[in-house]
């Protein structure tokens, strides 16, 4: 294989600019040409690409968002916008292609490499760790960790004025973000889209901890369920504690990646590469038991996310 292109899709993750960096250039020490394509599954659509060196990938390891920047493309989707793809990649002599981004985005792969033909590598970028193949996703403990400096920060304002902080952390259908930035930070309750609440269980807890000598409380709250300012409207009736909403938003899906994502997007990009040396298509790459492994993306696409349980009793347990 001598020629490659790369896109980054769907929603940016911290990470996908190091792990464009790793596959530019394991790449090239391959000895193959690679094409940049801007924009997601649009440039390719769009025949937006441009060819990248070694150098087109200095200083960005740091970097959040991605270089190639992305969009979300809802032709991908049709026919006649797959085509347009395929059309694009043929006439470019593109022989392979590594497609950064989650589950959305691993559903267009999976299109171009079962129906077209064309060895396509993914590489899970998505903040929300909702991937049930790997055990963790590119950006998911960078965005963690945003979060429970945010819910650190919180915590010493409620703590000042007896409060309860209601925080609504990103994940749509997964509430990954919310159970691990819950755990990591404290908080006394974590709402997920997962497992059904209960406010007389909430307000239980929270006045257990207040009797145990606790000055404030922190409920991480996953957007899936709904928005901390609703939930805040719903919990003040129940408690004569002032109760003050806050949204993380966008911030979570910036910022310098984390040293964990620095260290999967090295080795996503190198293994996605090295497969299609091999020619080896219609894969994603992952880490599970602390391994990077390969799967086919057709049975990786087909599994459905399982909630770790466990981990939830354990916050239970201990967020007394």
């Amino acid at each position: 294989m001598k020629r490659i292109g790369l896109l980054t899709s769907g929603g940016d993750a911290p990470g996908m600019n190091a792990a464009i960096r790793a596959v530019v250039r394991t790449a090239i020490y391959y000895g193959m040409e690679v094409y940049g394509i801007q924009r997601g599954y649009s440039g390719l659509m769009d025949d937006d690409m441009i060819p990248m060196e070694m150098r087109s990938v200095s200083n960005i390891v740091q970097c959040g968002g991605t270089k190639l920047r992305t969009a979300r493309c809802l032709e991908m989707l049709t026919v006649e916008g797959q085509k347009k793809a395929v059309d694009t990649i043929k006439r470019r002599g593109i022989e392979g292609l590594v497609v950064i981004g989650g589950d959305g985005s691993f559903r267009g792969a999976k299109v171009l490499s079962e129906t077209y033909g064309i060895p396509t590598i993914g590489i899970p970028g998505t903040i929300d760790n909702d991937l049930e193949y790997t055990d963790y996703t590119l950006g998911f403990d960078t965005a963690v960790n945003t979060c429970l400096d945010i819910i650190n920060k919180l915590r010493d304002t409620m703590t000042s004025h007896e409060r309860i902080s209601v925080v609504e952390v990103m994940g749509r259908h997964c509430g990954d973000i919310a159970l691990y930035s819950g755990i990591a930070s404290g908080a006394e309750i974590i709402v997920v889209p997962e497992i059904k609440f209960n406010l007389d269980d909430i307000v239980m807890r929270i006045n257990r901890s207040r009797a145990s000598g606790k000055h404030s409380n922190i409920i991480v709250v996953a957007e899936g369920v709904m928005s901390a300012d609703e939930f805040a409207k719903q919990l003040q009736p129940y408690t004569s504690y002032p109760v003050r909403p806050t949204c993380i938003g966008h911030v979570q899906r910036g910022g310098s990646p984390s040293m964990a994502d620095r260290m999967l997007a090295a080795q996503f990009g190198n293994k996605a590469v090295r497969l299609l040396k091999d020619g080896i298509g219609n894969r994603v790459v992952g880490i599970k038991d602390n391994k990077i492994i390969d799967m086919d993306i057709i049975e990786a696409v087909s599994m459905k996310k399982v909630f770790n349980h466990e981990l939830y009793e354990t916050l239970q347990m201990i967020s007394m």
